[in-house]
């Protein structure tokens, strides 16, 4: 493995453990150079490839779905271990469908359900962005469709 400091490939494994819920194996490293850090094995089922609105298609990226979740949790009270578990259920529900080519607009939803459970603020982050609100009278007619911020 690969320092992400100095980048050299003289790593040694410190510590392994499964994560919690048992899909992947977590992994402390130390580097030649005293940086240490962690690094994660997976298993992959299959290569996905990504199927987007325009028709092009691109490799599934774990990271990309990450990030786009990340950034509509950001400053949410949500811990990172139940942000890790919920995008390895979506990137688990994907490989389950049994298909090799996703539309965009699948793995979309299924991201958006899970922020509507998750945290009602995310949601309407990640739908902001998702659905490409373009006027604020978009965003309004949204928020008011949804249940999640109604008052009881």
């Amino acid at each position: 493995m690969i320092c992400p400091v100095c980048k050299k490939g003289e790593t040694s494994v410190v510590d392994s453990r499964p994560t919690e819920d048992g899909t992947s194996i977590r992994r402390r490293r130390l580097c030649i150079c005293g940086e240490r850090f962690t690094t994660f094995e997976r298993v992959q089922f299959r290569e996905l490839t990504v199927v987007k609105k325009n028709g092009r298609k691109s490799t599934f990226d774990r990271e990309k779905l990450s990030k786009s979740i990340y950034i509509a949790l950001k400053k949410r009270p949500i811990d990172t271990d139940t942000v890790e578990k919920f995008i390895t259920k979506i990137s688990r529900s994907l490989e389950e469908l049994g298909q090799n080519e996703i539309a965009s607009n699948i793995i979309g939803t299924m991201v958006m359900e899970g922020l509507k459970d998750l945290d009602p603020v995310a949601y309407v982050r990640f739908a902001s962005v998702y659905r490409n609100f373009r006027e604020e009278k978009d965003f309004i007619q949204f928020v008011d469709k949804i249940d999640v911020f109604k008052k009881k």
